[in-house]
């Protein structure tokens, strides 16, 4: 089929040809709804690298799963409402993100605060921290998530698993990789 063929077919139409594997569908259908879909996730994101790849990530779930339906209303308006949704989603993950991470230099500086040791313990512990801190920083944002989420929320896996709409073993592989990683930064330190 011809793109100008696939031009001038419904957006239900070209949406099936681009699951069914049409790259030519694909550009028609980013074409006409890329900008939108970016649109609107720039402005609830407010950052055009966020809004990109929140682009992509709507784009990759319309080709895979996305269940439009079109006698519910126009595809632009599907898109609008999953874009947001999704941008929402992943201001609430940020959010939930620093508040972990505050959660845990409190929980440090409280340990820190409550101990009656000498000075040179307390500048042990406070380096010690430092260390443990940088090594956090430099996971993995999954990693890092799901051993904060384990460690500072009490969530098991199979509970971080479901926050997170991950499925279990790669929450797990998640935790192994990551206190394989910090066993690895910390490595001197430790010993």
């Amino acid at each position: 089929m011809k793109i100008a063929d696939q031009a001038d077919r419904t957006d239900a139409e070209i949406l099936q040809a681009w699951r069914s594997g049409s790259s030519q569908a694909f550009g028609i259908f980013y074409d006409r709804y890329g900008e939108l879909v970016y649109r609107v996730s720039l402005r609830i994101l407010g950052s055009s690298q966020e809004a990109e790849d929140l682009t992509q990530e709507i784009f990759i779930l319309l080709s895979r799963s996305a269940n439009y339906d079109s006698k519910r209303g126009s595809i632009a308006t599907f898109l609008s409402v999953l874009t947001r949704s999704r941008a929402i989603d992943r201001i609430r993950k940020t959010r939930s993100q620093q508040q972990h991470l505050q959660k845990w230099e409190q929980s440090i500086s409280s340990e820190h605060d409550t101990r009656n040791s000498s000075l040179m313990e307390n500048a042990s512990l406070a380096e010690r921290s430092e260390k443990v801190k940088a090594a956090l920083a430099n996971l993995p944002i999954k990693q890092r998530q799901v051993l904060e989420m384990a460690y500072f929320d009490g969530l098991s896996q199979t509970e971080i698993a479901k926050a997170l709409d991950t499925p279990l073993g790669t929450v797990k592989s998640w935790a192994r990789n990551g206190l394989i990683r910090l066993r690895e930064s910390l490595k001197d330190s430790l010993e």
